[in-house]
């Protein structure tokens, strides 16, 4: 039989694995195999856990062109598409659906997080940034900054937000980790996902009975009106509450060990009380960290020319917005924090119609937290060496497993 594998074909090299790892030593820095194909600047295919090899994307133009452009999709259940897991029993929320459903039950969700809305709620935040901080300052003059603090502040607002009881937040929180989490065996984050959705539909149903003003009971209505599931409603409920306190949590704390390992940029934040030079301290280390290192996952529905290559339908796209941030053709000397830069175009939220939905939150809650507890404790310093910390490799967010503090 005659084979039809071309000549250059047949020599050529396997794709090399996508990078996640950070270096060690620079934990706050994108893996240095992606600096090599940023400065490289061409399109190049990896490869990943189940032998497929989508396009990686690395530079920051091209980036906000492929994410705004139509013919990608973030559909995860067409074929080619580049998960970072198996997907084996998980059932999936509007994030990974293209319009116009996606569109539709974005939509759903939309009210709770406009500017406006969450503007009101930054008394109430405030309040519980300065009762998690008076909690610290009334035990010994140490602790672990995740629970006693980084873990607690998105907990508890996405928990009012939602209608979630905040008593409920270790079986929440101990089955988000486990869904998150790519060294976890399918069966094992099916499971924690399937709890996850028992846990919502169960409030769901206590929701409908007996309505009140939280996003879940929102949600109860679509559902009695038709527009919804019980199914999809809880599968709402599990991405909000899921991204609600997870990714701003690890920003948080790893926020926080950036600023005690950069005392000067520390020093301009705790001195200033002016909201615009915070928020922008906020965007500088959203644009400097950026937790989401797994990248923005698409898959092309038409052939697509970009940067000297051609990305066939049905190819995988990943697109790691971590590296896209550090590109020194949009940002100077980007490997440096610096809290006077203007950062605001950095991608932490991604871009196009699937950008973050709760950004507005996000950024207001840290906006909360950074102006207000290196001020109320201007002695806090970390209390181990960076190099003794664990951080987040093998989960889809990045972070710190611990930070010890100490005033």
């Amino acid at each position: 039989m005659t084979s039809t594998v071309r000549p250059e074909e047949a020599h050529t090299p396997p794709a090399p694995e996508f990078p996640m790892s950070r270096a060690k030593g620079c934990p706050f820095d994108p893996p240095p195999a992606l600096r090599t194909e940023q400065e490289q600047g061409a399109l190049r295919k990896v490869g990943l856990w189940d032998g497929s090899t989508p396009w990686l994307v690395t530079r920051y133009a091209d980036q906000r062109t492929l994410l705004a452009d139509p013919r990608i999709s973030a559909d995860v259940t067409r074929a080619g598409y580049p998960s970072p897991a198996p997907l084996r029993g998980t059932s999936f929320s509007f994030i990974l659906m293209d319009d116009p459903e996606h569109a539709r039950q974005r939509r759903m969700v939309t009210a709770p997080f406009t500017i406006k809305r969450v503007e009101a709620m930054r008394p109430a935040v405030k309040k519980i940034v300065d009762g998690l901080i008076d909690e610290m300052l009334s035990g010994p003059p140490r602790a672990d900054l995740v629970p006693a603090f980084a873990l607690p502040v998105p907990s508890l607002v996405i928990c009012e937000l939602l209608g979630v009881p905040y008593t409920d937040h270790d079986f929440f929180q101990e089955n988000s980790r486990t869904l998150i989490s790519r060294s976890a065996a399918p069966e094992v984050r099916a499971g924690a996902h399937g709890n996850l959705i028992g846990y919502l539909d169960e409030l769901m149903g206590h929701k409908m009975a007996r309505h009140a003003g939280d996003l879940l009971s929102g949600l109860g209505t679509r559902v009695e009106a038709g527009e919804l599931s019980r199914r999809e409603a809880a599968e709402m409920g599990v991405l909000l509450l899921l991204a609600g306190h997870e990714t701003t949590a690890n920003m948080i704390a790893l926020g926080t060990l950036a600023l005690l390992e950069h005392p000067d940029q520390l020093a301009l934040l705790r001195g200033t009380e002016d909201p615009k030079e915070v928020s922008g301290a906020v965007e500088e280390l959203l644009r400097y960290l950026n937790i989401t290192h797994s990248g923005r996952r698409r898959v092309a529905l038409e052939d697509i020319e970009i940067a000297g290559e051609v990305i066939r339908a049905g190819e995988g796209i990943i697109v790691p917005n971590d590296i896209g941030n550090r590109d020194p053709a949009v940002f100077a000397d980007p490997d440096r924090l610096d809290l006077r830069r203007d950062a605001r175009r950095h991608v932490a939220f991604g871009f196009g119609v699937h950008q973050c939905l709760g950004q507005p939150l996000a950024r207001m809650e840290l906006q909360v937290v950074y102006s207000t507890l290196y001020r109320r404790i201007p002695t806090l310093r970390l209390d181990a060496a960076v190099e003794e910390l664990s951080f987040k490799h093998d989960g889809s967010v990045y972070g710190v497993h611990e930070l010890p503090v100490a005033w």
